[in-house]
Parts: C-alpha cells; sequence; structure tokens
C-alpha cells in the first residue's frame, strides 16, 4: 500500500496526560529503556544500552543543537506577543553564518498574540555584559503558515546567537505544560549538542551521557554524527484523515563526507540510528545516491527529497543496494568538491517502506496519530501497539523527556496487519 493511502485513525491509543513526562530524570542514563527485537520484549534502563547492541555497530546521533526561540515582547498597552524563529528567511542554508550575523536578521516566525501587533516595531531592551542593549521586531510579511519578522539590535556588534541568548527562551513542547526552568538549558540538549538551529530537541538522544559513551567504546561501537536542524513541524499534528492530504515538514540536514564513507565501511554491520532525526536524514542520503546514479550531472539543491517521490517513479524503480547507493553519492561530492550536503528533506517514513541502510532506531515514545509513530509502524508494523501497550502497562515515561526504546528492524518490509 502507497503511505499516502494510510488512514491515521489506524495509529492511535490513549495516552493519559500523567504518562506524559513533564521533568526529566535527575540521571540522564536512568531512563528506562524497552527493547524490541524479533518479536520478543525487554526492558533495562539507558546506562547499558551497550549491552544490547552488536559489538562493531555503528550509532548515528543527530548534533544540533536546540536555539533559546521563543521571544517574548509586551506592548505598553500590556499584551504580550511571542515570536518564535523557526528557521532563517533569507535564502541561506549555512545556519553558524546566519547565527554569527551582526545588527540584523529576517527569520520565518510563528507569531502568539498576532492579532494585537496592528503596526509599528516591537522593542525590548536586555543586559549583556553589564550593558543595555535593545532589540527591535519589525512585521515583514505575512506567509501561508507564517511571518517573515525582521529582528535589528544595538550594539550592532553583537552576534544573532548572542542575542538570542539573551532574550530567547528554551521552546519547550507544546505538551509539557509548564514554563521553562533554568535546568531545562541544560537538560533540553543532548551533551554533544555542536550547531545551532534546532527549535526542539532530537528527544533519543537524551538519554546519553559519557558514562555510555564509554561503554560503547569498549564494545568498538562506532559512532558517528549527522545534522538535522529540528523544526516546529515536528509537532504538527495529522489533521488529515488521510495522510495524502498532510503536507511532511520539510527540514535542514547536513551531512559530511566523512560520515557518509562511516556508513559505506559499516553498511555490513549494524548501523543504528539515535531518533527520527537520524533515521529520516540517513534514509534520505540512500535516495540522493539513487538521484546520482540516475542524474549524473545534477545540482546540490535538486538532491533535495520530497514528500512522496521514494514511493513513485523514477526513484522506486531503481533497485540498487545501499553500498551502491552510498558510493554513488561519494562519488557525485569528490567530482563536485562537496564536503557536505546541505538540502532539505521532507521524507514521510511510514508502513509500507523498507529501510535501506539502518537496521535499528533508539527512540522516545511518541504522540497518537503523529507522523513520528508512523515511522514506528514502517520499522515493526503493527507490533508497534504491543511495544506501546507494554510501556503504558509497566510505567514507562512518555514523549520528549520520557523513557525511549531500541528497535530492531526485520530485515524484511513491515507489513500492516
Amino acid at each position: 500500500m502507497h503511505p499516502a493511502n494510510i488512514a491515521i485513525a489506524d495509529y492511535t491509543y490513549l495516552l493519559p496526560e500523567e504518562k506524559i513526562a513533564a521533568f526529566p530524570l535527575a540521571q540522564r542514563d536512568s531512563s528506562k529503556l524497552l527493547m524490541y527485537k524479533d518479536g520478543i520484549i525487554e526492558e533495562d534502563i539507558y546506562q547499558n544500552i551497550a549491552d544490547f547492541l552488536p559489538a562493531g555497530s555503528l550509532l548515528v546521533f543527530n548534533n544540533t543543537r536546540v536555539i533559546p526561540a521563543r521571544i517574548f515582547f509586551q506592548k505598553p498597552t500590556g499584551g504580550v506577543i511571542e515570536i518564535f524563529c523557526l528557521e532563517p528567511y533569507e535564502g541561506s542554508n549555512d545556519y553558524s553564518s546566519v547565527m554569527s550575523k551582526k545588527e540584523r536578521v529576517r527569520w520565518k516566525c510563528m507569531i502568539g498574540g498576532a492579532g494585537k501587533w496592528k503596526q509599528g516595531p516591537l522593542v525590548k531592551q536586555f543586559n549583556n555584559a553589564n550593558a543595555t542593549a535593545v532589540l527591535t521586531a519589525r512585521l515583514i510579511e505575512k506567509l501561508s503558515d507564517a511571518y517573515v519578522v525582521e529582528l535589528e539590535w544595538q550594539p550592532a556588534s553583537m552576534s544573532f546567537a548572542e542575542v538570542i541568548c539573551c532574550m530567547g527562551e528554551i521552546p519547550l513542547p507544546p505538551y509539557i505544560k509548564r514554563k521553562p526552568e533554568n535546568s531545562d538549558t541544560e537538560r533540553y540538549q543532548t551533551i554533544y549538542a555542536a550547531h545551532d538551529g534546532s527549535v526542539a530537541a532530537p528527544t533519543a538522544g537524551l538519554h546519553f551521557t559519557d558514562h555510555v559513551f564509554a561503554a560503547l567504546a569498549l564494545k568498538e561501537i562506532t559512532i558517528g554524527f549527522v545534522t538535522l536542524h529540528v523544526g516546529a513541524g515536528t509537532f504538527k499534528p495529522v489533521k488529515a484523515a488521510v495522510m495524502q492530504h498532510h503536507e511532511m515538514h520539510a527540514e535542514w540536514l547536513d551531512v559530511s563526507v566523512v560520515l557518509i564513507q562511516k556508513l559505506i565501511e559499516n553498511i555490513a554491520n549494524n548501523i543504528t540510528a539515535v531518533g527520527t532525526t537520524s533515521v529520516r536524514t540517513i534514509e534520505s542520503l540512500y535516495w540522493m545516491g539513487i538521484k546520482t546514479i540516475l542524474f549524473p550531472e545534477i545540482v546540490m539543491e535538486d538532491l533535495a527529497i520530497q514528500q512522496w517521490e521514494v514511493y513513485e517513479e523514477p526513484l522506486a524503480s531503481v533497485t540498487v543496494s545501499a553500498l551502491v547507493s552510498l558510493q554513488s553519492l561519494l562519488e557525485w561530492m569528490n567530482k563536485n568538491n562537496h564536503e557536505n550536503i546541505v538540502v532539505k528533506t521532507q521524507i514521510l517514513i511510514a508502513t509500507g517502506y523498507y529501510f535501506k541502510i539502518i537496521k535499528s532506531l533508539i527512540t522516545n515514545f511518541h504522540q497518537p496519530q503523529s507522523t513520528l509513530l508512523l515511522l514506528v509502524a514502517a520499522a515493526i508494523g503493527n507490533n508497534w501497539r504491543r511495544v506501546y501497550d507494554y510501556a503504558m502497562e509497566n510505567n514507562f515515561r512518555f514523549l520528549s523527556y520520557g523513557d525511549g526504546s531500541l528497535i530492531f528492524i526485520p530485515q524484511e518490509p513491515a507489513k500492516k496487519v
């Protein structure tokens, strides 16, 4: 079945509010871990995850860093307007250069209380290095699903990264119904976060500690990193009855030639994606490799993966191994002198998708009727219900600050029963 025909009502379950983790545990790696393999469910804690991974595995993490993307302005009349910075609106895919910009930037934003912002700029003072600084927001344009906002500040010598760190608030997910606390600045961030750009954490990685990484090294498990900047669309509910009417969110990925070489070297081993963002990134690379086989002169921009194209012609008709596809992608990068692939992916992985590169995934427990739950169902078919029922009955904590799972993917396509 083409995933566009999936009825989202088939992917729901009852999630009581008390099962949603409002706070992280005191120790990251003490979170519970559910293992699913060949129909068997076990449980342990993340501190021991290395015991359940085959020696010689490759673990791929998303090293994006969450930015304090929510900025609140108070109008003279007392009304509060929230500007939620989603992604740069400057035609640039280089987040590092955007974050280092001085004086002003333009971002695509969501605006809370937009009806109160009739005209004119919003102005807010803030402290920086014991001096007073000023941030001004101007509404530039209304888009179909967001707004373009220009942010300008004085002193102009500050970078946007400095401004938003002084002014912004960590954007906790909407289902965590509390105000962010100082501890969230550290805990809603992986310990290996390196590249600013996400407005939501790649939460599967929140459980990893130096202790866990040391245990992985002892087992000769290799580590690799991709960067996918998680957008607010990751929380976008599927409101359409059938998936063909749902628009999947697109996100920027950044993958180095070094990571692609690691994938090639480990293609016969257990490649594990840590988080759904890593899954979507790695699997997108396979289809980009197919594009370089079909269209050898393709340019970077056209490597972007659209929502349904991996299920349709011409990509779906090409049946080559992951090794061949990745080698073609690597050759294309070398020929065109690209050290990194930086494009958007909109891939929607759901029942009917056959995983090309990854053999297991580490992920938290996701919302009912979400595209993240669809991805889990793509991996293990209707057994996702067994996994979620077990988690519910055995006091696992759900969603971003909750517990997680290690799921081994059967090496045949998962069928919906």
